[in-house]
């Protein structure tokens, strides 16, 4: 039998139609993700971490293309690990300590306190919410002074280097 000419009647669904649900909110209150606090901003710890590697990066007169090459990463990953938007994972952490010839303990070194309170735990907890702000006014974590120590410390003569110093001290007043 042919079914040309016959029109089939909409199939029935078995579940009445309703109305779509709104979409929930599955994060629960005081809870962060991905390591983040609830206004989005990184957790202050990974910022240090972040911070740590550029310091010893930078220390060591490499590049962040270098260090990317070193990792398997792109400079850009680099750049992310630097600022605490990517969480370095202790596997990464490992490496990074071996390329950087730190031990693994160094990226977690001079923490301050206000930092050490944003732990994760503490997020989860919901007692930190919003961006912390972590002082970055220490002289050793600008690229002036890292610079400035590398072409000290390539002076190979050290009664020149004792020279330099000695200026250094008189032009900024030191005694």
């Amino acid at each position: 039998m042919s079914r040309e000419g016959i029109i089939m009647p909409p199939r029935k669904s078995a579940k009445p139609a309703t109305a779509p649900k709104p979409a929930k909110d599955v994060r629960k209150v005081g809870r962060s993700t991905r390591g983040r606090l609830d206004d989005g901003s990184a957790n202050p710890i990974d910022v240090h971490v972040g911070a740590r590697i550029r310091l010893r990066r930078t220390l060591l007169g490499m590049s962040q293309e270098k260090l990317g090459e070193c990792l398997g990463l792109t400079f850009q990953q680099v750049q992310k690990y630097e600022r605490g938007a990517n969480r370095v994972g202790a596997s990464r952490l490992f490496d990074l300590s071996r390329v950087l010839d730190v031990r693994v303990g160094y990226f977690f070194e001079e923490i301050s306190a206000t930092a050490q309170a944003a732990s994760p735990v503490e997020v989860i907890r919901g007692n930190v919410t919003k961006s912390v702000d972590v002082p970055d006014d220490d002289p050793m974590t600008k690229r002036e002074t890292l610079e400035l120590v590398r072409a000290y410390f390539s002076i190979n003569d050290p009664k020149v280097r004792d020279q330099v110093l000695s200026m250094a001290k008189a032009l900024g007043g030191a005694k």
